[in-house]
């Protein structure tokens, strides 16, 4: 986690961390009597006559107070200075979406027709469907890449014969492989081809990593993940500091729709209170599972950007705050021996979202459209803040009896055929 702000000469703090951020950002003025938290605010319509001032509310597709809170704070928490930068960064709110994929058909609509997009080979698979839909009907060119590989990825962002990229987007680290761009001089080599760079930064959250501070046009997040935390809402978001790009994402919302229930905004901001808690918490769970799992006799291979001989590690320590609490394991078994462990989970929950305060697991591959080049055994592991011990003895049970299920499995000649070379 961040450590605090050099104090000033008086013995105070320069600005607050964002751990104390996420608590106090977004709050009502304070004045003696009012409430401490904002208030639920659900109305569609308001009064209005005659042409409306600036900031005026009018309805509530175009804008409401419910939202406001929230995407203040959000905003705050992203602009936080990163030590590595020292760069100030200001703007305008966050804009808040009635989900993640709403967020990122908003920040993917700043590419003009035909532009081309460079994206991560492995990335969340919605949105490389979406990618690909917007291809198939011409609006879009796509080019993968593999985004740990700094070199590759500015060559396909200068281009060729088809001209330089449009939009460099950005995972890191990546879903579900956990791969860690190298932020800083992807983001340069963008903006020397005129650029926009837009981060998909859910699973790192504002407390791990800031993008804005490394010179990134667009943050994105899945509100459902960690911000709020709970799996109780749909939400999504976009960060910028561009009061122009800003305006656009805010009128892509208006005039798609995609709006968040004021409901639902509440709930994100008041589990916003407590993200440094549960980050600390699932973060230090999740780096000693991928200790103890790594040493582990049913286990092939194990991805974590905090295992000093995972491939990100030292790109992730220099660039973020912290490691994050999503794994990648692959056991022992193939795809069966994937299948297994998740059936044989008591206490961890087979699930396919992530960053709640319980802990989730599942095989990728079982949906079709995540990426061909992600291993058919792959089980992504979503960290909660439960005692790890009891984590551990879940998993580790699950581990043995995936083993003996695979066992019998070929003692019978039941077991289906692995496919090799995986990974």
């Amino acid at each position: 986690m961040p450590d605090a702000p050099a104090p000033r000469p008086d013995g105070r703090p320069a600005a607050p961390s964002p751990r104390t951020l996420a608590v106090s950002a977004g709050r009502p003025a304070r004045t003696p009597g009012a409430a401490l938290n904002p208030a639920v605010v659900l109305t569609s319509t308001f009064v209005s006559q005659g042409a409306p001032a600036a900031g005026e509310h009018v309805y509530g597709r175009i804008g409401t107070p419910a939202w406001e809170p929230f995407e203040e704070a959000l905003a705050v928490l992203e602009r936080t200075d990163h030590p590595a930068t020292g760069r100030a960064v200001t703007g305008p709110p966050a804009t808040v979406y009635a989900s993640g994929m709403a967020a990122v058909d908003a920040a993917l609509s700043l590419v003009p027709v035909g532009g081309r997009v460079v994206v991560p080979r492995h990335a969340y698979q919605v949105t490389l469907v979406l990618l690909g839909e917007l291809a198939g009907r011409g609006l879009l060119r796509v080019e993968p890449v593999d985004v740990a590989d700094t070199d590759a990825v500015v060559a396909a962002v200068r281009g060729g014969a088809d001209g330089p990229a449009d939009l460099l987007w950005l995972e890191s680290p990546t879903n579900p492989m956990l791969e860690v761009a190298d932020l800083p001089a992807l983001v340069a080599a963008a903006h020397e081809v005129g650029a926009l760079v837009a981060v998909d930064s859910t699973f790192a959250t504002p407390l791990l990593q800031r993008p804005l501070a490394h010179g990134a046009d667009v943050v994105v997040h899945s509100v459902t993940k960690y911000l709020a935390g709970h799996s109780d809402v749909v939400l999504g978001a976009t960060v910028t500091d561009d009061p122009e790009l800003h305006a656009r994402l805010v009128a892509h919302r208006t005039t798609r729709g995609a709006i968040a229930g004021p409901f639902e905004v509440w709930l994100a901001l008041r589990g916003l209170r407590t993200l440094a808690l549960r980050v600390e918490r699932a973060q230090q769970n999740a780096a000693e599972l991928a200790r103890r799992l790594a040493a582990h006799a049913h286990v092939v291979e194990v991805r974590y950007p905090g295992l000093p001989d995972d491939p990100g590690h030292l790109r992730a320590a220099a660039q973020m705050d912290g490691f994050g609490a999503i794994l990648g394991v692959r056991p022992v078994g193939g795809a069966d021996g994937a299948d297994a462990l998740v059936a044989a989970v008591r206490l961890w929950v087979p699930a396919t979202s992530l960053g709640g305060v319980e802990s989730t697991l599942e095989r990728r591959r079982r949906f079709a459209t995540e990426s061909p080049t992600v291993p058919d055994d792959l089980v992504r592991l979503s960290v909660g803040i439960e005692d790890v011990e009891d984590l551990w003895a879940d998993l580790d049970a699950a581990l043995a009896a995936a083993a003996r299920t695979r066992s019998a499995a070929t003692r019978t000649g039941t077991a289906a055929p692995q496919p090799g070379g995986a990974g």
